[in-house]
């Protein structure tokens, strides 16, 4: 079963349209949506969750119609955390558990407070959290109250690097149980390239692609060489280049080079890259 099914999905507004996406999120897996700045990934998510309304199109989730009666039952299985933590100001993270506890029926008290220490809250007020403070807090909130789903848009953007390892450590422990599943937004790849197991990259409203990680980076490959060596390469297999007086560099669908030319093992970086510029021509 997927965790999440998106089927046909469009949105439009003046100056921006979210066309025909088409996703999936296998149940037990982790999904990465990446796109630039503006492309729709926090559309997408808000329109899986019915935060805004589709004008096109199929969501269902854990199972469930978004737009049915039945979903405000399945919210109780999804924890969210959106690119800014949203708590009262004159709030601690004492008042966040009793709020909390009347808010959903699996809460967790000992798991949430063990999340707190494990992120070292202190028990002020969240008016003088940092940034990465308010984004522990609203992700050990999101952890604690047992759901089967995590949403996440841009929830490690204002981590440090060390901080950031931690939580992704901790959203793959938490898909270690196989009805976890986890779809995360993010603008930094090496995130997403370190835990996901698909990858969805949107740009400029369009699903460019929605594939298993592990099979994008055995598919792709980069070519480096001369602008007259180049002309080897068969058209169909570029996907992307960078010209420049020195040569060439490119990205390449190794099925379709010949094995006679050497190619360089590539990063899921360089595929967003290299598609969005050839996108943008």
């Amino acid at each position: 079963m997927n965790a999440i099914e998106v089927k046909n999905l469009t949105k439009k507004y003046t100056d921006f349209c979210l066309d025909n996406i088409e996703l999936s999120l296998p149940t037990g897996s982790i999904l990465g949506l990446v796109g630039e700045n503006g492309a729709g990934k926090s559309t997408i998510i808000n329109l899986i969750m019915n935060a805004i309304m589709r004008d096109s199109g199929q969501i269902s989730v854990l199972g469930i119609d978004n737009q049915s009666k039945e979903f405000n039952n399945v919210k109780n299985d999804i924890g969210i955390v959106l690119d800014e933590a949203y708590f009262p100001e004159v709030i601690t993270p004492k008042n966040v558990n009793v709020i909390m506890k009347n808010t959903y029926q699996n809460w967790d008290e000992k798991l949430y407070y063990n999340y707190i220490n494990k992120f070292s809250l202190p028990p002020k007020a969240f008016k003088d959290f940092s940034k990465g403070m308010k984004m522990k807090l609203a992700i050990a909130v999101a952890l604690s109250h047992n759901p089967k789903l995590l949403i996440l848009d841009e929830a490690t953007s204002g981590l440090d690097p060390m901080v950031r390892d931690e939580i992704l450590d901790i959203f793959n422990e938490f898909t270690r149980d196989e009805t976890h599943s986890v779809i995360l937004s993010s603008h930094i790849v090496s995130d997403l390239e370190k835990i996901c197991d698909y990858i969805a990259f949107v740009h400029k409203g369009k699903l460019v692609f929605c594939e298993e990680k592990d099979k994008l980076i055995e598919e792709y490959a980069i070519v480096k060489m001369s602008n007259s060596d180049f002309e080897a390469i068969p058209p169909k297999a570029i996907k992307g280049m960078k010209k420049s007086k020195f040569g060439v560099e490119a990205l390449v669908l190794k099925s379709a080079v010949s094995n006679a030319i050497a190619t360089e093992h590539t990063t899921l970086e360089d595929i967003i890259l290299f598609l969005a510029k050839e996108g943008n021509n």
